[in-house]
């Protein structure tokens, strides 16, 4: 799995003027929670840009004091005025406490509705889970070999071991639709059949 090292500054300082002063700074305020302690740290916005802008997940091995935290994402604040990253939430991977985190999905195969003509359809790029940190993965392959004009899969068709998926079951993940000309060749087909 992608980790991604960030070294960072604990802080001393808080409220208002405190997270100000560091955002001129070109700083970020960040909070780790979830492990035997909250730890509030700040690193610089440069630091996060792999980690913020990207749809893949991604393990934070966060650097702070001579201690390493290895975190997964949890939230994050844009300025709602310049659009820059204004905070971040970290989740501390224990090992043995299962985290809530959001996979990607990742549809692998040749779906033979397409192969007929028709158009797949991707309803939801991500799954909420919760799991072990050692079950995590980047991602979850969704194999759509057998997805057929006009069908679904759905979050339950979505099988993941060691993993509790949190969405609701009947939720489509992706469908195969038929394309107009698919649509306007088999009317023409019935057309044919009927003068015949």
């Amino acid at each position: 799995m992608k980790t991604i090292t960030i070294e960072g500054q604990l802080r001393s300082e808080f409220g208002k003027k405190a997270t100000r002063q560091l955002r001129s700074e070109e700083q970020v305020p960040c909070v780790i929670y979830g492990g035997a302690e909250t730890v509030s740290f700040s690193a610089p916005v440069k630091a996060f840009q792999e980690l913020v802008y990207t749809p893949d997940f991604q393990i934070a091995e966060i650097k702070l004091g001579g201690k390493v935290y290895r975190c997964i994402q949890k939230d994050k604040q844009f300025d709602v005025v310049t659009d820059e990253l204004a905070h971040i939430d970290f989740l501390e991977l224990v090992e043995d406490k299962k985290v809530v985190a959001t996979l990607p999905l990742k549809m692998v195969g040749q779906s033979v509705g397409v192969k007929a003509g028709g158009k797949l359809v991707v309803k939801m790029k991500a799954l909420k889970v919760k799991a072990l940190p050692k079950d995590l993965r980047e991602n979850i392959e969704v194999n759509i070999d057998n997805l057929d004009l006009n069908e679904n899969i759905r979050v339950e068709d979505v099988k993941v071991e060691n993993v509790e998926v949190l969405n609701s079951p009947r939720i489509p993940v992706a469908s195969v639709v038929m394309t107009r000309q698919l649509r306007q060749d088999e009317a023409s087909a019935e057309k044919d059949a009927k003068k015949k």
